[in-house]
């Protein structure tokens, strides 16, 4: 048994990351859930200090997706998956057993709204599927 990460093609953890931010662009842009998205959350977009931290929120935003690209990649070599089916699959099962019943439960005892999760674990599901497809086809 090897290193964790021996077996890890870093590109496709990157482009895979890049994939998943660049979901988030369309998911919670105007043509798709950011009305409802804002809504949910009772932001006042005409607000300046609703735009400070942008910078530090898309970075760690980021980081955050490249996290779980290098989590996605690291199962998918251990599992020794390959194919876009098994991407499409893996990606799936980390979005709901992870992504999506962690934040579940926090926004249980947060009180969210259910539209709420639907559109944030949606992104979770699509970003998921999106990058362990691009991991797990990439050989």
């Amino acid at each position: 048994m090897g290193n964790l990460f021996d077996y890890i093609n870093w590109i496709a953890v990157l482009v895979a990351a890049l994939a998943y931010f660049a979901l988030g662009a369309l998911w919670y842009s105007k043509i798709l859930f950011a009305p409802k998205w804002i809504a949910y959350l009772k932001i006042d977009v005409n607000d300046p200090e609703a735009k400070k931290g942008m910078g530090m929120m898309f970075g760690g935003s980021f980081l955050m997706m490249f996290i779980i690209s290098l989590a996605i990649a690291i199962l998918a070599g251990r599992l020794d998956l390959s194919g876009w089916m098994s991407g499409l699959k893996l990606g799936a099962f980390i979005a709901v057993c992870f992504c999506i019943t962690s934040t579940a439960i926090n926004y249980l005892y947060e009180k969210k709204p259910l539209g709420l999760l639907l559109i944030n674990g949606g992104y979770q599901l699509v970003g998921s599927i999106i990058a362990g497809i691009i991991i797990c086809s990439w050989q």
